[in-house]
């Protein structure tokens, strides 16, 4: 699961990338022309112009590291300098617009509390509106206007901008989880895949060398050359799915349609059942493997659970046809097997068909968008008991 893994990784770092580019061109540009515009109308000596310059910095700061998913790290700092530039610009400098940098980062790091968010929120708009509320102790020239502009104007922008930001933070929360649920959907189908294939390679083998191995045992004592050859057949069997596990651990296993159909036709005469095989075209890569997966499964049932005397192969560039008789008069198995292989043959787009009937047993595999070409001369091949 590994390669998954860390494909799912990389794919999500670049996902992240690309949101975060898009919040910078989106959120920031605007931030720092608000407090520019800010500065050139509300600066009146240097010292207070440049306070209110940091204001602005600190809030652009901020907002980048909001938008790196890195806000904490610079949460404190940032919202103790614009809380100074606030009172530093109401009670000296005569600055309304100080409040800009604290309502930014304030409405910023709010929304990304994991708890009492309601309570920081109405701390920190308390702590705006007494701040503006101070000037009357500086100044009572003009009351009302003094509360307009520096304690209803700064509380109602941090009212209205938090609840703005705290929606956007959930959004990108979603997202990342959605994100999450998808990796964790594509490892868990991964896994269900690769169990698939496992079971394709061992239950196979396991089934045939088990096959084998009563065969080796009747012809120990009666035919010791032929026993030595089953056992050797056994043998390389055993060490080629060896390296198809290997293969399949690393992602690299690929079914050969044409060795899987000279590997049925073996095992179908070695078991004493004739097998005759109509090889009409050739199927594309994908597709082939496909078929080859199938051809396998029902080679395996047909060994495992008929009583077979004769098995008909046709291949076609859009899908098999294998038929055989011997099969039990009762229900439907119930073919685990074919029940996972079906599901993949349909997810390429194919359809997988199991009939049984006046004793014939009938596993079809259709692709009807497949590509196709001619098969070699020789289309049909015929093994008998």
């Amino acid at each position: 699961m590994r390669p998954l893994r860390t494909a799912l990784s990389e794919h999500n770092e670049v996902s992240q990338g690309k949101l975060r580019r898009l919040n910078l061109v989106l959120q920031v540009p605007p931030i720092i022309l608000t407090g520019v515009v800010l500065v050139l109308i509300d600066h009146t000596t240097w010292w207070g112009t440049a306070a209110l310059v940091v204001g602005v910095v600190a809030a652009v700061v901020a907002m980048e590291r909001w938008t790196a998913d890195d806000l904490a790290r610079v949460a404190l700092p940032c919202l103790v300098i614009t809380a100074a530039v606030w009172v530093f610009g109401a009670l000296v400098t005569d600055s309304s617009t100080a409040f800009y940098g604290l309502g930014v980062v304030g409405s910023l790091v709010v929304p990304q509390l994991p708890r009492h968010r309601i309570a920081a929120g109405l701390g920190l708009l308390a702590f705006i509106a007494a701040v503006g509320a101070s000037r009357l102790l500086v100044s009572q020239d003009d009351v009302v206007g003094d509360l307009i502009v520096y304690v209803l104007v700064p509380t109602g922008v941090f009212v209205v901008a938090t609840p703005l930001l705290y929606g956007n933070q959930r959004y990108l929360d979603l997202m990342k989880e959605t994100r999450d649920r998808e990796a964790e959907l594509a490892v868990a189908q991964e896994r269900i895949r690769f169990a698939g294939d496992l079971h394709d390679i061992q239950g196979h083998t396991l089934h045939v060398v088990k096959l084998k191995t009563v065969l080796a045992q009747k012809l120990v004592h009666s035919d010791a050359d032929r026993a030595q050859e089953e056992l050797r057949e056994i043998h390389a069997l055993v060490a080629d799915t060896i390296a198809q596990t290997k293969n399949l651990a690393h992602a690299q296993r690929r079914l050969n349609l044409s060795a899987e159909l000279e590997n049925a036709k073996n095992l179908f005469e070695a078991a004493g059942i004739a097998v005759r095989v109509d090889r009409r075209a050739e199927a594309d890569p994908r597709t082939a493997e496909l078929l080859g997966q199938v051809l396998r499964e029902t080679t395996t049932n047909i060994l495992r659970h008929a009583q077979a005397t004769l098995v008909r192969i046709t291949l076609t560039g859009q899908g098999i046809d294998i038929v055989n008789d011997g099969a039990k008069d009762a229900p439907l198995p119930a073919l685990s097997g074919l029940s996972a292989l079906r599901q993949r043959v349909t997810e390429d787009g194919g359809e997988l068909t199991v009939e049984q009937e006046s004793g014939r047993f009938r596993t079809a595999a259709a692709f009807p968008r497949a590509g196709a070409t001619p098969a070699p001369a020789t289309k049909a091949l015929e093994g008998s008991r």
